[in-house]
């Protein structure tokens, strides 16, 4: 069974040296509402990403899990504490896969290409690239339309990967789709990621998911959302949903968020 990794009285984890860090989350609370009357979402979160480390965000519905990532993402900025991102802004993948559908795959990726400056007789080869690092060759003329919702979440993760850079968040991105597509898509991103140098924070209320997929799970209490706990998986890759070790600690993970809920339920 995977540790928890210790924690002090905030839920922040004695990581890295601060230098190393691809995102550093410290002390950020977030309210929405208006002044005397605001209701806070997130309260004294910090929490750090290694380079290259896959970071699983769980928590119940509310507790704020999409909230921290929009934060993280640029596009919303905390109440109180600070967010870096030292290697500039992250790419951002939600659970709509955002296509523009009078466009194909692949000139879907190529405006991402284009917003990053890429010259434009570089494009469309960058883009083939990308659609066939998700396995989806061929796919670069068709339109959204005439493709699946699984082949579609690979053309939204090959958009998001055009932007090039070095943190990726991904925001339930799998939760539409089927348990087969899903679990599809779960091996080729724990390929992807293997095969490149991104840290990736991904945010689900699917604990075996997490589980599948993360070096490391972090679990948000209920609203207001805190660092309420954090696991290391120390469960060899390839990984399936189905496996033993998965199961046994998707137990106490969810044990643990089930503890969550009734306490918040108790308030």
């Amino acid at each position: 069974m995977a540790p928890a990794l210790t924690t002090d009285k905030t839920g922040a984890t004695a990581l890295a040296d601060r230098e190393s860090a691809a995102v550093r989350i410290e002390h950020v609370h977030k309210s929405f509402g208006r002044p005397g009357a605001s209701q806070p979402v997130l309260d004294d979160v910090s929490l750090e990403v290694r380079p290259g480390e896959f970071v699983c965000l769980l928590g119940a519905s509310g507790c704020g899990k999409s909230t921290l990532l929009n934060l993280v993402a640029g596009l919303d900025r905390p109440t109180a504490g600070s967010i870096e991102v030292p290697g500039g802004r992250p790419a951002l993948m939600f659970q709509e896969h955002a296509l523009f559908p009078w466009l194909t795959a692949g000139r879907n990726i190529e405006l991402a290409l284009r917003l990053r400056g890429v010259p434009r007789a570089e494009r469309r080869p960058e883009a083939e690239r990308l659609l066939e690092l998700v396995r989806l060759s061929g796919a670069y003329g068709k339109r959204v339309h005439e493709l699946s919702g699984g082949m579609r979440q690979r053309v939204a993760l090959a958009r998001a990967l055009a932007q090039d850079s070095q943190v990726l968040l991904m925001d339930e991105p799998f939760a539409a789709l089927d348990a087969i597509t899903r679990d599809v898509l779960h091996h080729e991103l724990t390929r992807i990621w293997s095969e490149t140098s991104l840290s990736v924070l991904f945010v689900t209320h699917n604990v075996r998911e997490a589980v599948r997929l993360a070096e490391r799970v972090v679990l948000l209490s209920s609203r207001p959302g805190r660092v309420a706990r954090q696991w290391a998986v120390d469960i060899p890759q390839p990984r399936r949903i189905e496996d033993a070790a998965v199961a046994d600690l998707s137990v106490e993970i969810t044990e643990e968020l089930r503890g969550e809920i009734r306490r918040h339920g108790q308030h």
